[in-house]
């Protein structure tokens, strides 16, 4: 073990328990405080946001939606059914408007006898006295019943009143309202250094630079962060950004998954999404060529290559599977995906049974599944020899991207001149009958169905084509009450960490409420009436002084609010695996910021995929290659993704599979993430690029550390941070004297040209900006 890195880590260490320290002192980091919730019953009992969350979680799985579980006769999700004779117990209601002494859910829920008792002992539910008061009281101001909030469409809430002199637009009065209501104030404005790079790395994905900073702090006009937020919409690494969170939802991949796992050219459709954000495309046009490109009037080939979103999912390569289930599968993911990633409904739970806790039945999820059913498609199409035989594999449908459409209609798409690469697209077949398959069982169908949307949502039109395109015409209608609010909170989420609906994928009962409805609903109302624009939404949120303050927790903060959910303050979260990655090539000055074209292989430790191949030499994927120059250092956005491999230093920051359609990314904190950042080949290079570059530019120690500083963490150095740091660098450069060999193995790092610099001093200065890179600062967004 190195003994120059061994200090590293130590002082890396030594530095984050400073922090720590520092952080507990200011209130940085809560303990558990009392909640900002009253236990006071309130006035007037809301249904969706008092009552139906209790009934949900304790009442729902026997006496909700799914008929098949339900007991006793007794349905209490819908008015009707609750409010009728109890069918076991002639002369008898569950509920009596008015009257909770007569009502068969309020005497059960406060038996003491077990027989009788609601929730059963067995069932391990229970409700507190609270819940208890909350039903009588809801049930003696009549028991009104509401459609599920989240089906309802938004509308733009009255914005409070605000006689602060604090926000800057309505997303502040809402926020503020909140926060007075708790008696709570928001928290001061941040730091130029940190708003600049706040808004770089929500926007870019990547830091700013030095002189942009600069630039930002000697600017004092009202209309600075405008100009400063509009710079940075207007990159093509805007673009690059949000094509990254969009590969989740979209389960893009390079690989086709399964066990044979072997290649598929589908980068040219992620350089489409790339092309699409960069020149704005609005969401409502951006989801309907993605569904349904290839059924508009006269489509041409940019509007049919969109839909290799529906492409993207997993398909088999191997013999011997049963075509017509794996066939069905591909429909049923698309279905899911459209579910999850769309509509932020929890549609699989209607697959095998009617969902037990939302108002969408079996027959409404084959409804839906018939619209993806008609593409022309098998379960296997080609083994992983065969495929390996092809440079550019795409299983039928698919479309050919020649040089003339990379010149025409298809400019954006980076292909090298003289290759014909071929996407996977939708072509839909004559119309093939669906049905409502027994328990999910592909081979056990049920009721005929036909293309249909769940009433409970928003009934479908007549005058919309049965097909994916009357699909995606239903989805992006104003009266949708689903997909304008699920957007603008996954975009919330995306700058907060969290969104304002917590449950960014599950919009259903089951789901978080909104933490802010009011706000939720001007925003998604907004968003409409501002023709769907993605880059307005983001104007808008970040222009906010609700996004625009300080992150640093109050002793009163933290024990008010210690998870922020009133907005007391900005968020603070740790990046992911791809902006870490990209953050340190970006400051070291080794990114290659070329946009599009074919994926490429970083490094990765040796091996891998050897083994986890499935044996022998089947397919393309038996052997990882690292690329050589520029293929290393491009964005993290086009590195190769093997489903069943994906890159080892993403995943170990939480990035997923890619299996299936994924909308929030879990945030862990492990052992395994330090030792990537003090071990990754990608970084140790990252490192020792940095310390060439400034070893070459500047003179003195001081010098040289506090530049280093300023370069990754686009701030100002503080003096014990500087006096730290010096030390350190001073202590490796006295060691790599003694030992001019140890520096140069440690300088071998990378495949980057080696400068004509000193070893011990540049080696030196490379473990001081490791150290740097390894700071929880630099791997955060505060």
């Amino acid at each position: 073990f190195n003994p120059m890195r061994q200090k590293a880590l130590i002082l890396a260490i030594l530095l984050v328990l400073f922090g720590l320290v520092w952080a507990f002192r200011d209130g940085t980091f809560a303990g558990p405080g009392e909640g900002y919730v009253s236990l006071r019953v309130p006035d007037v009992v809301d249904y969706n946001f008092d009552i139906k969350p209790i009934l949900s979680d304790r009442c729902y799985k026997c006496h909700g939606p799914d008929a098949n579980k339900r007991e006793a006769g007794l349905r209490i999700d819908m008015e009707g059914p609750a409010f009728s004779e109890l069918p076991e117990n002639p002369g008898k209601y569950a509920i009596v408007a008015g009257r909770p002494g007569q009502s068969e859910l309020y005497r059960r829920i406060t038996s003491e006898d077990p027989d009788e008792m609601m929730p059963p002992p067995d069932s391990q539910l229970s409700l507190n006295s609270y819940e208890r008061k909350l039903l009588k009281k809801w049930i003696e101001q009549g028991g009104k019943f509401e459609k599920h909030w989240a089906f309802i469409p938004p509308e733009k809430a009255e914005v409070p009143r605000n006689d602060s002199d604090w926000g800057q637009n309505e997303i502040d009065a809402f926020v503020l309202g909140k926060l007075e209501d708790n008696g709570l104030s928001p928290s001061p404005k941040a730091d130029h250094a940190t708003l600049i790079r706040r808004i770089s790395l929500d926007i870019t994905g990547l830091p700013p630079t030095l002189e942009m900073a600069q630039r930002f702090a000697g600017d004092s006009s009202e209309a600075a962060i405008g100009k400063v937020i509009d710079g940075f919409l207007a990159s093509p690494a805007y673009g690059e950004r949000m094509t990254q969170t969009w590969l989740d939802v979209a389960r893009y991949a390079d690989s086709h998954g399964y066990q044979d796992d072997s290649y598929r050219s589908m980068w040219p459709w992620r350089d489409w999404v790339i092309h699409a954000f960069n020149e704005n495309m609005h969401y409502d046009q951006f989801l309907t060529w993605q569904l349904a490109g290839d059924l508009l009037p006269d489509a041409d080939k940019e509007e049919i290559l969109a839909t290799g979103f529906n492409r993207n999912h997993p398909i088999t390569q191997e013999g011997g599977v049963i075509q017509e289930e794996y066939r069905s599968n591909y429909v049923v993911d698309r279905t899911n995906t459209l579910g999850t990633g769309i509509l932020g409904i929890t549609l699989e739970c209607a697959k095998c049974h009617d969902h037990k806790y939302d108002p969408i039945s079996q027959k409404n999820y084959y409804q839906m599944y018939s619209f993806f059913n008609n593409v022309d498609e098998k379960g296997l199409q080609m083994d992983a020899v065969q495929a390996a035989k092809k440079k550019y594999f795409a299983d039928a449908p698919f479309i050919t991207v020649s040089d003339e459409d990379s010149e025409g209609v298809l400019s954006f798409i980076n292909k090298k001149e003289g290759d014909s690469v071929r996407v996977m697209v939708m072509d839909d077949a004559e119309p093939r009958d669906a049905f409502v398959f027994n328990r999910g069982n592909y081979d056990d169908p049920g009721e005929k169905v036909g293309p249909n949307t769940p009433e409970a949502i928003l009934p479908f039109s007549d005058k919309l084509p049965k097909n994916r395109l009357g699909l995606a015409q239903w989805i992006t209608d104003k009266d949708n009450p689903l997909t304008a609010r699920v957007f603008v909170n996954r975009t919330w989420a995306m700058l907060f960490g969290r969104g304002i609906v917590e449950t960014v994928g599950d919009f259903g009962v089951q789901g978080s409420l909104p933490t802010h409805p009011g706000l939720l609903d001007w925003l998604a109302a907004d968003f409409m009436e501002h023709d769907w624009d993605i880059k307005y939404l983001l104007k808008k949120i970040m222009l906010s002084s609700t996004y625009q303050q300080s992150s640093e927790l109050t002793p009163e903060l933290k024990k008010a609010d210690p998870e922020n959910i009133l907005l007391a303050r900005a968020p603070r979260f740790r990046m992911s695996g791809e902006m870490i990655r990209d953050y340190m090539l970006a400051t070291s000055g080794l990114l290659d910021r070329e946009i599009g074209g074919e994926s490429v292989r970083p490094y990765q430790p040796a091996g891998l995929w050897e083994e986890t191949n499935a044996g022998g030499n089947r397919g393309t994927l038996t052997k990882y290659v690292p690329d050589t120059v520029n293929g290393l250092y491009r964005r993290s956005l086009y590195t190769f993704w093997k489903r069943t491999l994906p890159p080892p230093n993403m995943t170990i920051f939480d990035a997923p599979t890619r299996d299936f359609c994924e909308v929030r990314r879990q945030s862990t904190n492990t052992p395994l993430q330090a030792l990537a950042l003090q071990n990754d080949e990608q970084l140790l290079e990252a490192a020792r690029v940095l310390a060439q570059e400034t070893v070459t530019e500047k003179a003195s120690g001081s010098e040289l550390v506090s530049d280093l500083f300023r370069r990754i963490l686009v701030r100002n150095p503080k003096d014990a941070e500087l006096r730290l740091l010096e030390e350190y660098y001073e202590s490796a450069l006295a060691g790599f004297a003694k030992d001019e060999g140890n520096a140069e193995k440690l300088l071998s790092q990378g495949s980057y040209e080696r400068a004509g610099t000193d070893p011990a001093g540049t080696a030196a200065l490379m473990l001081t900006a490791q150290v740097i890179y390894n700071l929880d600062e630099t791997i955060t967004k505060e």
